[in-house]
């Protein structure tokens, strides 16, 4: 298991290395591997536990019985899922999470948080972390509203570049998604979305390659 990627981790933040082993066996942490393309957790599925991506990356999506994809979130190493559903251990599932590439995933059952009250230390400190992290996947979850809110194609192109553009710091900058999935989470037809992202090269807005994006002024 990566102990330097756990205790830079927001999950674990201001753990002692005992507290953070001693939560972990509690919750009765354990670590599987998928590959890309593999399904981790099913729309219509319960939950107790929460994933946090080791390795590799993985993507949440909504998938409808008439074979509607739409990519809500990619999720890199570091990063987590499904810890609101594995609280609310009741609660059906609305989404799938995918494997978007290899990766090995560490599931936590932080359920048994709620049937099982911890008094520890680590306990309080986990609950202050975990709403941490939820509140950052509302950002994460607005951010999405915000560029799939303008009408046109391109500008929802260009209010999620100009998002990635200001969390890097930069205007070049790799995305996460391939031109299939950027069509999905931005909910474009792929051939539309390439034909605006042509015509934005030739009037000089962007340039870009794969997934490698230079915003020019």
């Amino acid at each position: 298991m990566n102990d330097d990627l756990l205790k830079k981790s927001i999950l674990f933040k201001d753990m002692t290395d005992t507290e953070r082993n001693e939560c972990l066996l509690t919750l009765n942490a354990h670590r599987k591997s998928y590959k890309k393309g593999n399904a981790i957790l099913h729309a219509g599925d319960l939950t107790d536990q929460m994933g946090m991506v080791l390795s590799g990356s993985v993507t949440i999506e909504s998938n409808d019985m008439w074979g509607n994809r739409t990519i809500l979130s990619h999720v890199g190493s570091g990063q987590f899922f499904a810890e609101t559903y594995a609280l609310l251990t009741e609660e059906v599932m609305l989404v799938d999470v995918m494997a978007n590439e290899n990766c090995q995933i560490l599931f936590i059952h932080i359920g048994d948080l709620i049937s099982n009250m911890q008094n520890a230390v680590w306990s309080h400190k986990l609950y202050r972390n975990l709403l941490m992290i939820s509140s950052l996947k509302n950002l994460t979850l607005s951010g999405r509203s915000f560029h799939t809110a303008p009408k046109s194609a391109r500008g929802r192109i260009l209010a999620y570049l100009n998002t990635v553009s200001l969390q890097k710091r930069s205007t070049e900058f790799d995305i996460p998604f391939d031109r299939q999935q950027l069509a999905n989470y931005l909910n474009l037809e792929r051939t539309n979305m390439s034909k605006e992202l042509t015509r934005m090269r030739r009037e000089g807005i962007i340039e870009c390659r794969k997934n490698h994006f230079n915003l020019l002024k």
